[in-house]
């Protein structure tokens, strides 16, 4: 091994955690740029791709086995140029590579570490290799490729055909009809037995949120009223809640469960699983007004405002799993850790945590996670439950107060504009769902920051702002969600700029990104750098696919400027991916709650006059999923709006098929027409 200071590579400018934590590997590691594209090319040398991100645990202990080792440092820069590439801010080449990894071994994963030729075409991509596999591979690529150019051009050419072929999804016919609610239903019947009906989730490990599954069905659920849709999304809020995958000492969670119980989490915190997760509680709580939902808001975003929120009000990106170099140092207990609190103390953590003398988890060490609800705890032991809770909270305190005497899990810094849109829709959800006006406050600075520092005069994104500097063109679901998030905040605060922000980058989206021939969003801009494979992002995994929230997003600024044009486009985009929606089971979910719309239309509430902002929050309080509400006063921009300027006081209007009713002067009138409609 090799002292941390000995070298610094071409990643010291770099803004990147990532990157930076390579910085003084003894590897010659560049940035993704030209200048290590035109060293291959002009050394006639393989190019070694390494991609992960900085919360990757598997990413840190590569870096440590084999990238921060002199001898392996020494292969890789006599015969390859060495590129470190943080996959948080370019998302468009690891997909890329991903696929290839995905289609050579049939399973991904990070570190993904790709061999290329130098006009960037794969000829080996894998995920962690131990320090003498890795050797192995290099020497062995390297031989090949001085020893049998013609194959290993051959090898590479084909790999980039193959990713290429039917890249592009074919056309159907577009007819509205095609979408029919026994459709609809017969999917997600099918659905039920990939669930866990005992501790939820979906039935795999390890175990992912996977937030807009249950966002979905909370949709679904509105309309079609079966219990056991709700039960499936009930059962894995409550066990997600209780389980080690949530932080019950400082809020928050974990980016997945390495079990089926949600008990040991694989530690790392990102934003945009907190963001999501803010807003499907949120809703969960709207319907339910179950106080755990509530208390997991609430303790979610004092964790997002503590460890993830920037000077400026942007969001940072994640923390790190491990600590002093230890996955989940920072998150475990053993019983000595509790010797301050009394003995009465010590066993409620026992008892409420389920923590033991051996430890519940590895090594003697305890994962806090709990099996029951308060209310049903208290009731086992005969225990006031006010009383119980005001213990709970001062031993929360407690042990909050030890684990913040303990070194910290890294920050990811970076500020990227997707999983910052994502935050603003969780805190406005919260916002409807709770009524704390801070919630909105931040959600309104956040939306500022990025129309500030992460968009341009002629309408285009940046993906990343770091340092006080934004870069990187932004991707796809940059747009889509930073459209969806101002949207959101335009039918909650009636500020018309957000709603015409979103109007504009929506313009810009279709310019730049849209396909006429597949009717589809590319998920990199056409003014951006080219990659070996121009991508479609189509289907969900742990954030929803940026082409559905795309697709959303046209039918909602459709409806709101009966822009017939963009809802054709939303339902062309709808239609080519149909076929496939039985196939991809909850990955197309966001597909899926579109399609709700297509079958049974949203309402619109038109609010106007004066104070219609603060007499419309009623509204926002109750869980209306398949409803749109617009307002403002004097909006003759706004074709719902025209012709509705009422001084006297604030008047409601429901619309339907782009008709409006008879106006009311209450919440409470617009609710009955609502149920009687």
């Amino acid at each position: 091994m090799t002292n941390s200071n000995t070298y610094t590579n071409h990643l010291v400018n770099e803004g990147s955690p990532y990157l930076l934590m390579h910085v003084h590997n003894p590897v010659d590691w560049y940035a993704w740029n030209d200048e290590a594209w035109a060293k291959a090319r002009q050394e006639d040398k393989l190019v070694v791709i390494s991609i992960g991100y900085a919360a990757c645990h598997w990413c840190h202990v590569m870096e440590h086995e084999s990238f921060s080792d002199a001898d392996v440092a020494a292969i890789m820069n006599e015969h390859f140029v060495s590129v470190k590439v943080d996959r948080e801010e370019r998302p468009d080449v690891d997909q890329v590579y991903m696929e290839v990894a995905q289609r050579l071994t049939g399973r991904g994963g990070w570190p993904l570490n790709v061999i290329a030729l130098s006009d960037g075409k794969p000829v080996f991509a894998g995920s962690y290799y131990t320090k003498s596999q890795w050797v192995f591979l290099l020497q062995q690529l390297n031989h090949l490729y001085r020893s049998s150019r013609d194959e290993i051009n051959e090898m590479a050419d084909g790999i980039t055909q193959d990713i290429n072929v039917n890249s592009l999804v074919g056309l159907h016919s577009s007819q509205l009809s095609y979408f029919q609610l026994n459709d609809l239903h017969q999917i997600v019947d099918e659905w039920m037995s990939l669930f866990d009906h005992t501790y939820g989730g979906l039935n795999a490990v390890p175990k992912f949120p996977m937030p807009c599954v249950y966002d979905f069905l909370l949709s679904y659920y509105d309309v079609r009223k079966d219990v056991k849709i709700l039960d499936i999304v009930t059962l894995t809020l409550d066990q997600m809640a209780m389980g080690g995958i949530y932080d019950q000492i400082g809020g928050g969670f974990a980016r997945y469960s390495t079990d089926i119980y949600w008990r040991v989490p694989h530690f790392e915190k990102m934003l945009y699983d907190n963001a999501q997760l803010v807003s499907l509680y949120a809703k969960a709580f709207q319907m339910s007004g179950n106080p755990l939902y509530k208390q997991v808001v609430e303790d979610t975003l004092r964790f997002v405002t503590a460890e993830l929120t920037s000077p400026e009000y942007g969001f940072y990106s994640s923390l790190d799993a491990d600590s002093e170099g230890e996955e989940g140092k920072y998150y475990a207990w053993t019983t000595d850790d509790l010797a301050i609190l009394s003995p009465a103390e010590v066993q409620l953590i026992k008892d409420y945590f389920n923590v033991s003398e051996q430890g519940n988890w590895e090594q003697g060490k305890n994962v806090l996670y709990r099996k029951t609800d308060d209310k049903a705890f208290c009731n086992e032991r005969g225990l006031d439950i006010l009383q119980f809770s005001e213990q709970l909270t001062e031993v929360k305190r407690k042990l909050l107060h030890i684990r913040n005497q303990r070194s910290k899990p890294a920050l990811d810094n970076k500020i990227l504009t997707s999983w910052n849109a994502l935050m603003i829709e969780g805190y406005i959800d919260a916002y409807k769902a709770i009524g704390n006006p801070e919630y909105l406050e931040t959600a309104v600075r956040n939306a500022r920051f990025i129309a500030d520092n992460s968009m341009t005069a002629d309408r285009q994104l940046f993906r990343s702002f770091m340092n006080g500097k934004s870069s990187i063109d932004a991707f796809l679901d940059d747009y889509a969600f930073t459209i969806k998030a101002f949207l959101l905040l335009y039918q909650v605060t009636f500020e018309k700029y957000w709603l015409f922000k979103a109007s504009e980058l929506a313009q810009y989206t279709i310019l730049h990104f849209y396909s006429n021939e597949s009717s589809l969003f590319y998920y990199t801009s056409d003014v951006s750098e080219q990659l070996i494979k121009r991508n479609f992002e189509l289907f969900d995994g742990v954030i929803p696919s940026s082409n559905s929230i795309m697709a959303e997003n046209l039918y909602i600024l459709g409806e709101i400027f009966l822009n017939d044009d963009y809802q054709k486009m939303a339902q062309h985009m709808l239609v080519q991916l149909a076929d496939k929606l039985p196939e991809t089971g909850p990955y197309g979910a966001s597909w899926l709650k579109l399609m709700i719309w297509f079958i049974t239309p949203p309402s619109i509430i038109a609010v106007v006059g004066p104070d219609c902002a603060a007499e419309s929050f009623e509204l926002h309080r109750m869980f209306l999923p398949n409803v749109l509400i617009i307002g403002g006063v004097n909006e003759e921009d706004i074709p719902y709006l025209t012709h509705k300027n009422v001084k006297e006081k604030t008047t409601f209007y429901l619309c339907q098929n782009r008709t409006c009713g008879l106006p009311v002067h209450s919440v409470r009138e617009l609710v009955a027409q609502i149920s009687n409609k």
